[in-house]
């Protein structure tokens, strides 16, 4: 089994990121039989279909493995990487397209949401599941764990690598399969799902500039919640609990009969959220500014991920190219 997953350096990782994708792989990372079992990248091609700033985009991008390593993802256990770093899924990606009919990336859902909210899309989002589906099948990935919106891309992804398959009357890719994470949904401070497209997102990792104060203001203060007094009943699963619950179970079941008595305002459990947030991710900001400030180790973490993982993606890509009849000169892929 070799699992792999990608994020995307779209902007700061926040809290729906962490419970909905890094803790996971993490934890999956740490389960797994060897770095050649779990391979996750930052995808930072796919982000070029939202952002273009080269420089955020860098930043970016060190941020989300800084992130990563500063929250106990063991190099030594995962292939972590750049997606970049692996050009391969470039050509890949230009192989599939030559197999697959327009017609099914035309009914993509992210691609159908952006024209119905009357967006005029790019060819890199049209062609968005193409890359994702040589994400995929470079690696020769058999697990993806991903969320119900991205099932259908995983879907489209089987499609397409068996359109290959038969195309060329070879079996170069496995059929992966989808996985749904078993991630809650994260509220964020509107109690909308948290969403940086929806701007209501609690950071990991605040600024450095920025004081507990500041942060407790900024974001823990901000979290709706509607006009009942202390002395009222609240809802034991609205969204400071479910963040509480998140953040630090054991408290937060002690706390929830309390709170579905009456008696304790929602001031008081704003600022229990924030010690529980402090206490959790406390330690590993610290361990983070330690990382984020040894740029060699990064460098060298990523660059260790993508040797691994080039070296599986030549020998897919050599028996792509087999099977298609492209050949190259020795010496130009290096």
């Amino acid at each position: 089994m070799r699992i792999l997953s990608g994020v995307q350096p779209s902007g700061t990782l926040h809290l729906g990121n962490y419970y909905g994708a890094v803790q996971q792989h993490i934890e999956l990372a740490e389960g797994a039989d060897g770095p050649l079992s779990t391979f996750y990248f930052i995808a930072n091609l796919h982000t070029l279909t939202t952002l273009h700033d080269g420089a955020r985009v860098r930043a970016l991008t060190r941020d989300v493995a800084v992130d990563y390593l500063a929250l106990g993802l063991d190099p030594s256990r995962a292939t972590f990487f750049r997606q970049s770093d692996v050009p391969e899924v470039c050509e890949l990606a230009w192989f599939l397209s030559c197999c697959v009919g327009k017609g099914l990336l035309e009914r993509a859902h992210s691609y159908k949401d952006k024209v119905a909210r009357g967006l005029e899309p790019s060819m890199g989002l049209f062609n968005y599941p193409l890359l994702m589906a040589a994400d995929i099948l470079i690696y020769r990935s058999t697990v993806v764990p991903v969320g119900k919106d991205q099932q259908q891309h995983v879907e489209m992804t089987q499609d397409i690598g068996q359109s290959f398959n038969a195309a060329f009357a070879r079996e170069v890719f496995v059929r992966p399969e989808w996985r749904f994470s078993r991630a809650p949904v994260v509220p964020g401070v509107d109690g909308a799902k948290m969403s940086k497209s929806y701007n209501n997102t609690i950071p990991i990792f605040m600024p450095d500039d920025m004081t507990e104060a500041k942060a407790f203001k900024a974001y823990f203060a901000s979290i709706k919640t509607d006009s009942k007094g202390v002395a009222e009943p609240k809802d034991p699963n609205d969204v400071l609990m479910t963040l509480y619950r998140l953040i630090d179970p054991g408290a937060a079941e002690e706390f929830a009969p309390v709170y579905a008595r009456g008696g304790v305002g929602y001031g008081e459990l704003k600022q229990r959220l924030h010690r529980a947030y402090l206490d959790k991710f406390g330690p590993f900001a610290q361990k983070r500014k330690i990382i984020a400030a040894d740029e060699t180790y990064v460098e060298g973490v990523l660059e260790d991920g993508a040797r691994r993982a080039r070296g599986i993606a030549r020998e897919v890509m050599a028996e792509a190219r087999a099977a298609t009849g492209i050949t190259v000169a020795q010496g130009t892929h290096a």
